[in-house]
């Protein structure tokens, strides 16, 4: 008998990117993986024996999905659909399942303050929606629709009435926009803000170093050693840090940064420095505004929204410090963080670039646009709901 000629395969640009996307990811099933290796031996003309070979398979195997994919692209790769065991569950079941995920547990009378799994499942049971029903099951069905009622997020309505007068002022400066005229060579953009608190904790017993499939360890149980604050000053467009540490926050103490940073060039010089800040209580209101104008007249004062500290850049040069700096924490004394933060602020400046900043005066309508529906959507339901 003649032997069996292999399917030639033909890949185009995109399948043959997906294909590798395949083969080659990190949380790809081995199966697939497997699968997606063989069709690219052989879309690099690689005879079948020669596949069989560097895959570790079966020359029937390596036929299989060679012909398979030569009859339907990529789709062909998948599992064929199986029968399988008949369901335990009816299809109503489930749906009353999920609809018990989607309410508070509180609404059915049951004491607890969110849903998991195994609670779900004996739930079930206990009303008679189902039988007995295991937690996994559970949260099969849960995942078909991404339904996770352990988790929670929360929220904010805003309260500032100037929100977007304020937030759209943040959002220009970043772009080098001052009331609709650019900002000059000589104009610079300063994000400020406090990170209180920042303990030094004595670990009783001293840190191991990580090891060979062992992360480093730190001793849970540690002796206080005090704690600071550290006043940082951002250039969002320069990406230089200014800061030093304080025992606590307040009035002089902002005004010490204020200081540190309009003394020395090239701001002592500048035609003009805005100073984003939050309105905390060191720099709330006019009064910090003129203040602030009154010790440096260049210097220009300008508020996020209130509840809206993230608009400050600074903030996230602060979360670097928490992953990089701080955490974990273990000090000796308060002498030792001090150092250590001075001479990661040398570190980060050396190298340092401006953050991409992607959020836009577009992107802050778009969001108004969606609280301003929950705002009503709430409204709606809180008089909708009759009263207790």
């Amino acid at each position: 008998m003649p032997a069996a000629v292999a399917c030639p395969i033909f890949l185009t640009a995109s399948q043959r990117q997906r294909l590798k996307k395949t083969a080659y990811g990190h949380k790809t099933p081995h199966q697939a993986r497997i699968r997606a290796q063989v069709v690219l031996h052989a879309a690099r003309g690689h005879a079948t024996a020669r596949i069989a070979r560097e895959t570790g398979l079966h020359l029937d195997t390596v036929r299989r999905w060679r012909g398979r994919f030569a009859r339907g692209g990529l789709p062909a790769l998948a599992d064929c659909r199986r029968s399988g065991r008949p369901a335990r569950f009816t299809p109503v079941q489930v749906v009353e399942a999920k609809a018990l995920a989607c309410q508070l547990p509180a609404e059915t009378g049951a004491p607890l303050s969110r849903w998991s799994c195994p609670e779900l499942a004996a739930e079930l049971t206990a009303r008679g929606i189902t039988g007995p029903v295991s937690a996994s099951t559970v949260r099969r069905w849960l995942r078909q629709d991404t339904i996770k009622p352990w988790q929670h997020q929360s929220w904010i309505f805003i309260r500032d009435p100037d929100f977007r007068a304020k937030a759209q002022c943040v959002l220009d400066l970043y772009a080098r926009i001052f009331e609709d005229v650019p900002l000059g060579a000589d104009e610079y953009v300063v994000s400020a803000d406090e990170k209180t608190s920042i303990q030094a904790r004595c670990r009783c017993h001293p840190t191991l170093a990580p090891g060979a499939a062992r992360a480093m360890r730190v001793n849970h149980t540690y002796g206080r050693g005090g704690a600071l604050a550290y006043l940082a000053a951002y250039d969002v467009h320069h990406a230089k840090v200014f800061g030093h540490t304080e025992a606590r926050t307040g009035i002089d103490p902002f005004m010490a940064l204020v200081t540190q940073v309009m003394t020395q060039e090239p701001y002592a010089s500048a035609k003009r420095v805005f100073w984003i800040v939050d309105n905390g209580s060191s720099h709330r209101g006019k009064k910090a505004a003129d203040r602030l104008a009154a010790a440096f007249p260049t210097a220009v004062l300008v508020h996020t929204p209130v509840h809206a500290s993230w608009l400050n850049q600074v903030e996230i040069y602060f979360s670097v410090v928490q992953r990089k700096v701080v955490s974990p924490n273990d000090f000796t004394n308060l002498t030792q963080v001090r150092d250590r933060l001075r001479d990661f602020e040398d570190r980060y400046n050396a190298t340092a670039q401006p953050f991409q900043w992607r959020f836009t005066t577009s992107d802050l309508d778009d969001l108004l646009a969606r609280l301003d529906r929950h705002t009503t959507d709430h409204q709606e339901e809180s008089s909708a709901r009759p009263a207790a």
